[in-house]
């Protein structure tokens, strides 16, 4: 990673650019260049703000797919300041909890879909289990249960 400060003539300022090289397929090597106005941040701190831009763009996406973040017809600055806090907050529940469902070895994904379609399968497995009146015990034991839960869904 190298980085240096330039000038920039559509931006009429200074600007640091962070220069990498991704060297991970040595049959193709990927040159990325990044660049921040604020000139003091180190280039590693532009990578990681990078990275983190896109997955507050995937908490914004979620929450207007999943949560209803847009859905509020409110126009009181304290009402829709509620909304927000709620959709986001029903985001980050969600997440906690399919965090801590999590028992794979393989890197956490989330994917709001998938945590709803697992909830609905949950909820449908209850259903059948109390309707027909079946042991619910011996069911929700069954090493295959799990593979129930998580039938139809992207990242689990």
């Amino acid at each position: 990673m190298y980085t240096v400060i330039v000038w920039s003539l559509s931006l009429k300022r200074k600007v640091r650019l962070a220069y990498l090289l991704d060297c991970r397929d040595p049959k193709r090597i990927a040159r990325i260049l990044l660049f921040s106005t604020d000139i003091h941040l180190d280039a590693s701190d532009i990578l990681d703000f990078y990275k983190a831009r896109f997955q507050i763009e995937f908490i914004f996406r979620d929450a207007k797919q999943f949560t209803g973040l847009t859905d509020c017809q409110a126009r009181d600055f304290t009402k829709l300041d509620f909304h927000f806090n709620a959709s986001l907050m029903a985001l980050n529940l969600a997440k906690f909890e399919a965090c801590q469902l999590h028992q794979s070895p393989k890197p956490f994904v989330f994917s709001m879909a998938s945590f709803k379609r697992m909830a609905l399968n949950r909820h449908l497995l209850e259903r059948f289990i109390s309707l027909l009146e079946l042991d619910s015990t011996s069911i929700k034991s069954h090493p295959r249960f799990q593979d129930l839960c998580s039938y139809g869904t992207i990242a689990y």
